[in-house]
């Protein structure tokens, strides 16, 4: 399956403010999803990543509006209700808060961390990023809130940085998700034909082309999602700091594996399982990036295979169906590697395959998942922009 372009979803929501508020918008952004090629719980430990941008987008359009209100509407389907939120502008007396529906704490923590004072507006969200799919729906839709903010204030952030750090804070402090920083950069700072090396302790990023047209990205949605996954992401975060404490560093990033073999005792079993997770994932990305700059498909294909093992055996955040996806990817001709990407327990698989077998590899998908899997054919895109109207 292709991906829907960016003009389909401003269609969609472009029409749906026209018929919610019975007036045009004036602004229009989008902020992209992300599909983390190797690099997987490493950047709450100080570690690298390499993420791309999809071209599979949250768009907001919307216009200032007259009263002391804002409305806010979301056509994405699958979100909890209702679809439409309304509050006061909110002011320093009259902050804001997370509450429910849980998809708008994204929206509300970004706008209490924007910069600038907020007006009265009205908006509409709409997504061709699935919800809950392990790609990044809520760092697309922060984003993209933070952009909408600029474009309707007149307060461009230059420092994407910062801008892609107050989208973060707005997950920590409405999600009430302790997320790394990964996705909300990736999201502000993706550039079309390229994956991106963040060192997420320094915050330096590294542009690394990825344009060969032999090859495609096969991002490959399960469609299930375990409940586990709320409970089980502070829970790991936590392990790694037991473990990096227990060896007297302040992350993960700080220790070799030897060192790590070498202190086995000072550790729980689980907390040792998941420190050797984070510290061989760390060495993998980096090896991974190199890779890619040589045109080293086969060696970058290993490391993708490695990752998933030790994401299902060392991190125990896979499930079943993503081990399935990946064994069903790793049978066909063409491809070079295949992983769990995301948080785990359901969402995508990412596979590097050669554009000539993705047809097969798709086929072969279906048939061994039983057409449950939707298989999205991608290239690295942009990321979050202002769109014209």
């Amino acid at each position: 399956m292709a991906v829907g372009g960016v003009e389909e979803v401003l269609a969609e929501a472009k029409n749906f403010f026209e018929e919610q508020f019975k007036l045009s918008p004036t602004v229009a952004v989008c902020a992209p999803g992300r599909v983390n090629l190797i690099g997987e719980h490493t950047d709450y430990n100080d570690g690298f990543v390499f993420p791309m941008a999809l071209e599979l987008v949250t768009v907001i359009v919307g216009r200032k509006s007259d009263g002391d209100v804002c409305r806010i509407v979301t056509c994405a389907r699958g979100v909890d209700e209702p679809n439409m939120i309304t509050f006061p502008v909110p002011t320093p007396n009259n902050p804001l808060n997370p509450g429910k529906p849980a998809w708008a704490n994204y929206v509300k923590g970004v706008i209490a961390n924007f910069p600038a004072q907020v007006p009265a507006f009205d908006a509409v969200i709409a997504t061709s990023v699935p919800l809950g799919g392990g790609v990044s729906s809520s760092a697309s839709l922060e984003v993209a809130s933070y952009t909408f903010l600029e474009q309707l204030t007149g307060k461009v952030e230059k420092d994407l940085k910062v801008k892609a750090l107050a989208c973060q804070k707005a997950e920590h402090d409405f999600a009430k998700m302790p997320c790394g920083i990964m996705d909300q950069f990736i999201s502000v700072m993706g550039k079309k034909g390229n994956a991106l090396l963040l060192d997420c302790r320094s915050m330096d990023a590294k542009l690394v082309p990825l344009t060969n047209p032999e090859l495609v990205i096969l991002v490959t949605n399960s469609n299930v999602k375990h409940e586990l996954t709320g409970s089980e992401y502070p829970t790991r975060r936590k392990q790694c700091e037991t473990a990096a404490a227990a060896l007297g560093k302040p992350s993960l990033r700080e220790v070799t594996m030897e060192e790590l073999e070498a202190n086995k005792g000072k550790l729980e079993d689980i907390v040792f399982c998941r420190a050797r997770h984070v510290v061989g994932e760390i060495q993998r990305t980096t090896k991974a990036a190199a890779a890619i700059e040589k045109e080293d498909y086969k060696t970058f294909g290993k490391l993708m295979v490695e990752s998933h093992n030790s994401l299902r055996d060392d991190y125990e955040v896979s499930c079943e169906e993503l081990d399935l996806l990946v064994k069903l990817a790793l049978e066909v001709d063409g491809v070079y590697g295949s992983r769990m990407t995301g948080g785990g327990f359901g969402g995508c698989t990412v596979t590097l395959v050669k554009r000539s077998s993705v047809d097969a590899l798709i086929k072969h998908i279906q048939a061994g998942y039983d057409n449950k899997a939707t298989c999205v054919v991608t290239s690295p895109g942009d990321g979050a922009k202002a769109l014209s109207l």
